[in-house]
């Protein structure tokens, strides 16, 4: 039985499995007590209904981590044994319970035939409750048959029905993931453009001075020369721009970045929250926006983010996601050149890990 993993994030499988776990466990682990507790008349007994409730837990247990790949067939095994056991061993109606949990929580993650598999189930609670009618032919239809198949196709149905709401959940992740690659793209396509409005319109005019340049060279060797350190000049000033460009050192309008990386995140499905509790100084101004733009690429491309806080302060900006992976903080070399930066215009520029989230800020003295 080979039981496929849904394609969501870390972050958003921890958050599944916590809201599994709070609100179905509780009421399976009382489910099992139960069925142990009504059907169990004898010590020994338990030896055959405890496994058929443990490995319901178990396989339960693996469904929230989205492993039940893993556990899948010897949970569903276990508790398929115990039920006619339980039929003809310890006349336990409710011995169904196991294979009716653990099954319901594999089949609808088969890779094919899942709904063969379903009836396959269905039929199979039927017809071993059924083989109660030659020990008990009186009475044991309803208790052995018709409550447990009954009950059975409604649990397998909520399953699919579930399941249908993992693969949504699935589906927005996939699209987050894309929109947040695009987001990216867009970013690059952007800077292609700035570097084209750099280069583009210099190099045209240094190839039209060169080629006058070399007509004049003999017959106005001043106006020659004029013109070759003018395009010493132009390619000089390019260089010079181009290395502001890499580094993004180029002026920013810090309000234009704010609205930008809200555009960025939104179009991610990150939820972001901007506060303004001051406005930044021109003299901090474009030094604050090359942070935030970083620090907005660097969410997008390394983070898995839900939400993001950007501050916004008269002398620094505080920008923090709760995206943060592992227990330390990366190296982040965009952030390291802008870290020197800040220090050179006397600020300061840190970031840390703490509870899961990634904070960056940038505080220049008053």
């Amino acid at each position: 039985m080979r039981a496929r993993a849904l394609r969501i994030t870390d972050a958003t499988q921890g958050q599944l499995r916590r809201l599994n776990l709070a609100t179905a466990l509780p009421p399976l682990l009382l489910a099992a007590v139960v069925v142990v507790a009504v059907d169990m008349h004898a010590w020994w007994h338990a030896f055959i209904l405890v496994p058929g409730v443990a490995a319901a837990l178990v396989a339960f247990e693996r469904w929230t981590a989205n492993d039940i790949g893993r556990v899948a067939l010897p949970a569903v095994l276990v508790s398929a044994v115990v039920w006619p056991l339980g039929v003809l061993v310890t006349g336990s109606p409710n011995a169904y319970w196991g294979i009716a949990s653990a099954a319901s929580l594999a089949v609808p993650r088969l890779t094919r035939h899942r709904y063969a598999a379903a009836a396959a189930l269905v039929g199979y609670v039927a017809v071993i409750g059924a083989t109660r009618l030659l020990i008990e032919p009186d009475g044991a239809v309803t208790r052995f048959v018709l409550v447990p198949t009954g009950l059975t196709t409604l649990i397998i149905v909520a399953s699919f029905v579930g399941e249908r709401f993992y693969d949504i959940v699935q589906e927005l992740e996939v699209s987050k993931e894309r929109e947040a690659e695009l987001a990216v793209t867009r970013e690059r396509v952007r800077f292609a453009g700035d570097l084209h409005d750099i280069q583009g319109h210099t190099l045209h005019v240094v190839k039209l001075k060169a080629a006058l340049a070399q007509k004049l060279v003999r017959a106005d060797p001043d106006r020659a020369e004029d013109e070759l350190r003018e395009i010493n000049a132009l390619v000089t000033d390019t260089i010079k721009q181009t290395k502001e460009l890499a580094y993004g050192q180029r002026r920013l309008n810090l309000a234009a970045e704010l609205e930008n990386a809200k555009n960025l995140f939104e179009a991610a499905g990150i939820a972001v929250r901007i506060t303004r509790e001051a406005e930044a100084g021109a003299r901090t101004s474009e030094l604050l926006g090359q942070v935030l733009r970083e620090t907005t690429t660097n969410i997008l491309r390394h983070a898995q983010a839900t939400r993001v806080r950007i501050t916004l302060a008269a002398a620094g900006i505080t920008i923090v996601n709760d995206g943060a992976r592992g227990e330390s903080v990366p190296e982040l070399r965009g952030l390291s050149t802008l870290r020197r930066r800040v220090a050179e215009d006397g600020g300061e520029l840190t970031v840390s890990l703490a509870e899961g989230e990634f904070v960056t800020a940038a505080v220049f003295a008053r």
